[in-house]
């Protein structure tokens, strides 16, 4: 999606959202590419750095199945040890 800077101002909490599911927004002025918003975690992976495997499972755009990574401390988990 590409916005004039006006607009982008106005627009600024859609322009987020929009970059918050993966779809870069880039902002022009006077017709020029001036800047680019795009979600934190790609700009983190653009930039080399590490990132933690929770941090990434969240991150990723193309996961839509609704995950529960938390680790319930309530249950033990059972253990087959005769394997």
């Amino acid at each position: 999606m590409r916005w004039q800077v006006q607009e982008a101002k106005q627009r600024f909490s859609e322009v987020l959202r929009a970059a918050e599911s993966g779809e870069a927004q880039i902002v022009t002025k006077h017709g020029e590419e001036v800047a680019v918003v795009i979600d934190i975690a790609q700009y983190r992976r653009l930039r080399g750095e590490a990132t933690s495997l929770m941090d990434y499972l969240r991150a990723e755009p193309y996961v839509e199945a609704d995950l529960d990574i938390q680790r319930r401390r309530d249950e033990p988990r059972e253990i087959d040890l005769a394997a």
